[in-house]
């Protein structure tokens, strides 16, 4: 079921496309929770640590910078299909198709070949290195699946239909439950189970996008003989994607300079760090739905030219989005530190779990402009200033904290801080730049 987004009541049409987004994203991040409990009570601290800490950073970086480059794909559908324009549409869907098999090779060789290197730079635990490794490499092994799938998964979104994404990973993250129950714990197969099932519940996402693209009869429809590079939109795409690659690698950038800090500390404050991103990635699968809600319905608008609906779109979904913050705080804060036991029964790893939400849960609520503010930036293509900000407000200033503050200090508490400081100055730039108005000057420019 496909949601035109550049007609009817704003709200109503907001709630209708994001809801499934958040709900897959919600149930991919509890897939996440008990792949952790599986770890954590199964194999043990050590693997949890490597696992979750710089194994985590890694990929986030080389496949999140890929994965956020893509979304230049996603941004251009999106915007054709406001506009109604079917010959690009088309085209631009198997330039889409061909940038994620290159994507995929490329960084299949470039994973494997950093991995040992990039964990040994991290400083991660002696200890952890040897599963860290086995897991990445595996994960790499698949990537393409995973890419597939996102871009897939970013077409339809981009055309309205995010119900049958949210099915696909529904069905995903129970299939990867059942495959980590089996490998991890019948047949003992240790972090090399949870990549293996991770690889092939992706395999299986990505097959059944792929299937239902091959089938459609709209213009975004999979054409074999259209997989190929369209220059003009792939230099659009790039134009889009490369500075949203670039800003999630700079995020990811700064948390990897976090996690060596983190890192200097021992194997209890890295599986801490690595357990309460999996408490508060709930939110932060929320917040990233809502980011990708907000991207699409201004990427559909922009192209159909409705200046004012994209406006109202921003202004309602900050409202809903602050309202989802200060529930999900309250949640975590309460029944996320209960449910720590569950993960492991590690006393000193709880502890610290607990101190890590203590100190940046609270300050969520400054992130709600930078979330839905470069969304909505993204979706009308001005995707240069939102790096320049988060670059500057985010990732240097972070970097910075480390080298100065956390220098004459080494806690976990002062490696928290770092959080809230860098949000509160990041979240006020993005205000700024956006009152001034300048990504309206682009729209009536169209």
């Amino acid at each position: 079921m496909k949601v035109d987004l550049t007609e009817g009541h704003i709200g109503q049409r907001l709630i209708i496309y994001f809801l499934p987004i958040a709900a897959g994203t919600l149930f991919q991040q509890l897939y996440n929770a008990v792949d952790a409990i599986i770890v954590g009570k199964f194999v043990g601290t050590v693997a949890l640590a490597a696992v979750g800490g710089s194994a985590a950073n890694i990929t986030n970086i080389l496949v999140g910078f890929f994965m956020a480059l893509s979304g230049g794909c996603t941004v251009v559908i999106a915007q054709l299909f406001g506009a109604k324009d079917q010959e690009k549409l088309r085209r631009a869907t198997g330039t889409s198709i061909a940038f994620c098999i290159v994507a995929g090779i490329a960084l299949t060789v470039i994973g494997i070949l950093t991995t040992r290197p990039l964990l040994v730079w991290l400083k991660s635990p002696e200890n952890t290195i040897a599963d860290a490794e086995t897991y990445l490499r595996i994960i790499y092994l698949g990537v393409i699946a995973t890419l597939l799938y996102n871009i897939e998964s970013g077409i339809l979104r981009a055309v309205g239909d995010s119900r049958s994404p949210f099915i696909y990973l529904l069905i995903c993250c129970v299939t990867n439950i059942v495959l980590d129950l089996v490998f991890v714990i019948y047949f003992r197969m240790g972090v090399a189970g949870v990549a293996i099932a991770t690889v092939a519940s992706q395999a299986l996402s990505a097959g059944m996008a792929t299937v239902k693209l091959l089938r459609s009869t709209e213009a975004y429809r999979i054409d074999l003989h259209r997989i190929k590079f369209d220059s003009p939109l792939l230099k659009e795409m790039l134009r889009i994607g490369i500075p949203t690659g670039l800003q999630a690698a700079m995020y990811s950038i700064s948390n990897m300079v976090l996690q060596v800090a983190v890192n200097l500390l021992g194997t209890t404050a890295v599986a801490a760090w690595s357990l309460s991103g999996k408490i508060d990635g709930f939110y932060w699968a929320c917040s990233s739905a809502a980011g990708v809600a907000v991207m699409n319905f201004s990427a559909q608008n922009y192209g159909a030219g409705k200046i004012d609906r994209v406006r109202a779109g921003q202004k309602l979904s900050t409202k809903l989005f602050i309202g989802i913050t200060f529930v999900f705080s309250g949640l975590l804060l309460t029944l996320g530190r209960m449910a720590l036991p569950l993960f492991t029964d590690d006393l000193a790893v709880i502890r610290d779990t607990e101190t890590v939400m203590f100190y940046i849960v609270p300050c969520y609520f400054m992130w709600t402009s930078i979330e839905i503010l470069s969304g909505v930036l993204r979706g009308v293509g001005d995707a240069v200033i939102p790096v320049v900000i988060d670059g500057i407000g985010i990732c240097l200033l972070r970097a910075i904290w480390i080298l100065t503050v956390y220098r004459a200090s080494h806690t976990l508490e002062i490696i928290c801080l770092s959080y809230g400081i860098s949000w509160a100055i990041t979240a006020t730039a993005f205000i700024l730049y956006y009152c001034k108005g300048h990504w309206q000057g682009r729209l009536s420019s169209r």
